[in-house]
């Protein structure tokens, strides 16, 4: 440990905890960041960099070796998350969206079934998940869902669309929500396992200011067919299975926007020690150092929350929602201001192509409606604290 920052991250990892992070950020720095830029600007998904998560076990750890995962501990998830979203927004959504929201979802309501057809092709890096769950009209109101599920025989009609969705276009598999009863709100809410290829399902790009390397989709499904076995869990039971998802998904959002808000920060400290300006480097000018340390202290508040929230779930803590509001509205806002921040330290250079802190502005204000607004989550654990709403 030879920086400050390196104190601050590491103190109390375990040894193996600590290799782990240091061979997630070299692997991410060698090859992953000399990409990211030149495939924002052309719009490229990084598929081939994707690939490259698979032989290191990044891509299944929280599955079980049983199905071809490298299954750590939640802790040991949330560092690889934050590593990889440290310098890629995309390659690490990949991993969250395949581990947090999809294959836990399996484990934890799949059949034995579904678990060996679908986990070892996401551990093994053939099948790239989406979780289809945001819709034009909804948002963050997932219980006002619109798509509807219609039983037939044998198995169940899907009809709506879902907008947002990451890596739908490269996904061989898709986690949808649906309502068996849309009068009932959440308590008609079914989750299924629906192959993309289903006919009835087109995917049309949803065209975005950033994250144009990420191919975001509007998908529209009409009278898609999802047989009996497509079901996961039980009819009108989709809640619970959303839930328990977005508890570890939030949790990995989170440790995503730990990582991104100490990219502002290692980019922000060596360009305020080389910039000059009016004889001195702008670095040594008292309101940049405000800047550093208020980036400095949310950083690391951010992280210790969300680290938090991991060792609770390694403790096997079930279910721990309000504590996975409160990181990701933490981590996320940290983000977005260490990103403010940075461009400010950068001046006009933090617009220019030339740097990334622009880029990084972006993609954490996505991070901070994703999975939940700030709004949200406030409101979350404000009832969760009044007693108004139990875990």
């Amino acid at each position: 440990m030879n920086t400050p920052l390196d104190r601050m991250a590491d103190f109390d990892l375990t040894p193996e905890q600590r290799e782990v992070r240091s061979a997630v950020r070299a692997f991410a720095e060698s090859e992953i960041l000399p990409y990211v830029e030149e495939h924002e600007r052309a719009g490229r998904y990084p598929l081939e960099l994707i690939q490259k998560l698979v032989p290191l076990g990044y891509m299944g750890p929280l599955i079980p070796p049983e199905y071809g995962g490298s299954r750590s501990d939640v802790m040991t998830y949330g560092i690889v998350c934050e590593e990889l979203a440290r310098v890629d927004w995309v390659v690490a959504s990949v991993v969250s969206v395949s581990n947090s929201l999809v294959a836990n979802s399996i484990l934890n309501f799949g059949s034995a079934a579904q678990m060996e057809r679908w986990l070892p092709r996401i551990a093994d890096g053939t099948c790239l998940t989406s979780a289809c769950l945001t819709e034009p009209d909804g948002g963050t109101d997932l219980a006002s869902m619109r798509t509807l599920a219609r039983r037939v025989s044998g198995g169940w009609l899907l009809s709506g669309t879902k907008i947002f969705i990451s890596h739908a276009a490269h996904a061989g598999l898709f986690f949808v929500v649906a309502s068996v009863d849309r009068d009932a709100r959440h308590k008609g809410v079914t989750a299924f396992l629906v192959d993309p290829a289903s006919e009835g399902i087109s995917i049309g790009e949803f065209p975005m200011r950033t994250l144009k390397r990420d191919n975001l989709a509007e998908v529209h499904m009409q009278d898609v067919f999802v047989p009996d076995e497509g079901l996961l869990g039980e009819p009108g039971r989709g809640f619970p299975v959303l839930g328990a998802a977005l508890d570890t998904g939030r949790f990995s959002v989170a440790a995503r926007c730990v990582g991104q808000a100490q990219r502002c920060l290692d980019l922000a400290l060596p360009y305020a020690m080389n910039r000059e300006a009016f004889g001195q480097k702008i670095g040594e000018f008292q309101l940049v150092q405000q800047k550093i340390a208020d980036m400095t202290c949310r950083t690391q508040a951010a992280r210790q929350i969300v680290y938090q929230l991991g060792r609770m779930k390694d403790a096997g803590v079930a279910r721990a929602s309000m504590e996975s509001s409160v990181a990701k509205l933490m981590a996320s806002q940290a983000a977005v201001a260490n990103a403010l921040d940075a461009i400010q330290v950068h001046g006009g250079h933090g617009l220019s192509e030339e740097y990334e802190v622009g880029r990084l502005l972006l993609e954490a204000k996505s991070l901070e409606f994703g999975e939940g607004t700030s709004e949200l989550h406030t409101k979350l654990i404000a009832e969760f604290m009044l007693g108004i709403r139990a875990q």
